[in-house]
C-alpha cells in the first residue's frame, strides 16, 4: 500500500472539500490514485444520497445576481436538510460557485445547468459529491434567469428569499432597481401587471367573487359588480405595478417609476422563498 503523506490528504481535500478521514481512507482504498480517490469520494455521495433519498431537502439558500452589465440575472435555489448545514460558509460558497457559472454560462434551463461543467465534474456530480462531504440530502431544484436593459438582484439577509427583476431602461439611480426587487419580495406579485394575468385567471378570481357575494346574501342583478370589485382589489394586491409601493403607500410602483422616468416600467421579475 502506498504511504500516505498529510500533504496528499491535504491536496484531496482541497480538491473535494471532503473531510481529513474521509480524504485519507479514500486514499489508502486508491492506493493514492488522487483520481481513483476522487472518484470514491464522489460514489461515496451517491451512496448517502442514495440512503437519505426519502428526506425533505427543506432548508437552503436562494442566490441571486445580475451580471457585470446589468443586463442579465440569474437565480438558484440549493436546498439542504438542516438550517446548520445552510448556514454553513462552505455549503454557501459552493452555491456562490453554481450561481457564478450560471452567470457565465446563462444556460437556458436547469437542466442545462446541471450539465455545465464545474471544476471537472457536472454541477449534478458536484452536488452529488457534496452529500459525501456534508452527510445530508442536498437538491437544485430551481434555477432561472431574466434579460432586460436593466437587471437588478437582491438577495433578503439570510439567504431564504432573493428576487429579482427587469427595467425597460437604465437609470443613473441604483436604489431604483433595488426598491423594486425589494418589493417583488415582500409583497410576492403575481404578474407584472394585470395584462399580464391569464383570461383563466381573471375568470377564476370573478367567479370566486361572484360565490363570496352570493353567500352574504347579495342580490343576483349586483353579483358581477361586486364580482368586478374584487377582481379590481386583486390586481392592486397582486400585480406589481398596481401595487401600493412599500415606502410610501399613497402612490403604485407604476407610479413611483414615472416620476423617475415618464417611459421607466419593469419587464418582468422573478421571485424565490423558501418559506413561501
Amino acid at each position: 500500500m502506498a504511504e500516505i503523506k498529510a500533504a496528499d490528504v491535504s491536496k484531496l481535500r482541497k480538491m473535494t472539500g471532503a473531510g481529513m478521514m474521509d480524504c485519507k481512507k479514500a486514499l489508502q482504498e486508491a492506493n493514492g490514485d488522487f483520481e481513483k480517490a476522487t472518484e470514491i469520494i464522489r460514489k461515496k455521495g451517491q451512496a448517502v444520497a442514495s440512503k437519505r433519498a426519502d428526506r425533505e431537502a427543506s432548508e437552503g439558500v436562494v442566490l441571486a445576481k445580475a451580471s457585470a452589465d446589468g443586463k442579465k440575472g440569474v437565480m438558484i435555489v440549493l436546498n439542504c436538510e438542516t438550517d446548520f448545514v445552510a448556514k454553513n460558509e462552505d455549503f454557501i460558497k459552493f452555491a456562490r460557485r453554481i450561481l457564478d457559472l450560471a452567470d457565465e454560462k446563462q444556460p437556458a434551463d436547469l437542466d442545462a445547468l446541471k450539465s455545465l461543467d464545474l471544476g471537472g465534474k457536472s454541477v449534478d456530480d458536484a452536488v452529488t459529491e457534496q452529500i459525501g462531504v456534508i452527510g445530508e440530502k442536498l437538491d437544485l431544484p430551481f434555477y432561472s434567469k431574466i434579460d432586460a436593459e436593466s437587471v437588478t438582484a437582491y438577495i433578503h439577509p439570510g439567504n431564504m428569499l432573493a428576487s429579482m427583476i427587469g427595467l425597460n431602461k437604465k437609470v443613473p439611480d441604483a436604489q431604483v432597481g433595488k426598491d423594486v426587487a425589494m418589493q417583488v419580495a415582500a409583497m410576492s406579485p403575481v404578474a407584472v401587471d394585470r395584462q399580464s394575468i391569464s383570461q383563466d385567471v381573471i375568470e377564476k378570481e370573478l367567479e370566486i367573487g361572484r360565490e363570496q357575494a352570493r353567500k352574504e346574501g347579495k342580490p343576483e342583478e349586483i353579483l358581477d359588480k361586486i364580482a368586478q370589485g374584487k377582481l379590481n382589489k386583486f390586481f392592486k394586491e397582486s400585480t406589481l405595478l398596481d401595487q401600493a409601493y412599500i415606502k410610501d403607500n399613497k402612490k403604485s410602483i407604476s407610479q413611483y417609476l414615472q416620476e423617475i422616468d415618464k417611459d421607466l416600467t419593469v419587464t418582468g421579475f422573478v421571485r424565490y422563498g423558501l418559506k413561501d
